[in-house]
């Protein structure tokens, strides 16, 4: 028995230490820094209750940059599960060539957020423009320098980087149906919609539990593609949250402000993931 603990806490022990020191540790720090006015240099460290909170929850800029990035999270979201599960679909119909698809599809997963940023801010600004002012489409001049092209710039960033990791999942679990259930569907008639609808789906609930998690968090929390791409431009108005938390911190210096708008923004997403998994959780059907 002694020697069985021996090895669990061998093994455990290093692992939950960091665990500690890099996450539980750090977030219990912050709850304690967002009730203080902390430049993030002074020794001195002023309590001042809930000041922080009450004056992140009337702050235009904070609240426009949250509604700013639900409305990029819901929009981001849907596309990128939408095109990870097509994705999935096609690579495990039995073609030729889909391992080289398999792979082409992930390998933007594989791509620094920093660089698919600056990559892609090179798309938007030259390529498009070239390709605009060369065919004599307004559309696609003077991409990023408005809200709305902003945004969408940003929707195809994330939608391009993570649908391939999205299209992992669902392959794992479109591969786990067993073929007998499409076989019986076939003989009864059903075509390839039908299955699609009836069987394909329904069982494919709990991956689309897992890949709306993700998607969703990662929506949330983006903000190195943020800062690469648009930095907020124009005017802020392309700000994400943890972009304006960043700036809040670190280029203004108030830290126990950052740290405010860091909690609320913990318990916002917290409360809308949980959300989403109980829902769709209770479309999951048993094998």
């Amino acid at each position: 028995m002694k020697k069985s603990k021996f090895w669990f806490w061998l093994f455990v022990g290093p692992i939950l230490l960091a665990f500690l020191t890099v996450v539980i540790v750090p977030m219990f720090r912050g709850f304690y820094f967002s009730f203080t006015e902390w430049n993030g240099i002074s020794n001195n460290v002023n309590l001042i209750g809930f000041e922080n909170y009450a004056r992140a929850l009337t702050d235009e800029e904070f609240i426009h940059s949250f509604f700013f990035t639900a409305k990029f999270a819901a929009v981001s979201v849907v596309m990128i599960n939408m095109i990870g599960f097509g994705l999935a679909l096609l690579v495990t119909q039995g073609l030729k060539g889909s391992n080289i698809q398999r792979s082409i599809f992930f390998m933007p997963n594989l791509i620094g957020g920093l660089v698919l940023g600056f990559v892609w801010q090179f798309i938007f600004t030259k390529a498009f423009d070239a390709f605009g002012s060369t065919w004599g489409i307004p559309f696609f001049e003077g991409w990023l320098s408005t809200t709305g092209t902003g945004f969408w710039g940003l929707v195809i960033l994330m939608s391009w980087q993570m649908s391939g990791y999205m299209m992992i999942i669902y392959i794992a679990a479109i591969q786990s149906i067993p073929e007998s259930l499409n076989e019986a569907a076939k003989i009864d008639g059903a075509n390839a919609w039908h299955r699609l609808l009836n069987i394909t789906i329904p069982m494919v609930m709990p991956a689309f539990t897992i890949g709306l998690f993700l998607s969703l968090s990662n929506s949330f929390k983006l903000f190195d593609q943020n800062l690469a791409l648009t930095r907020g431009g124009p005017y802020g108005s392309t700000e994400m949250l943890a972009l304006n938390i960043y700036q809040t911190a670190f280029s203004r210096n108030q830290l126990g402000y950052a740290q405010a708008k860091a909690v609320i923004f913990l318990l916002a997403v917290a409360f809308i993931t949980l959300t989403q998994i109980y829902y769709t959780k209770k479309k999951e059907v048993e094998m």
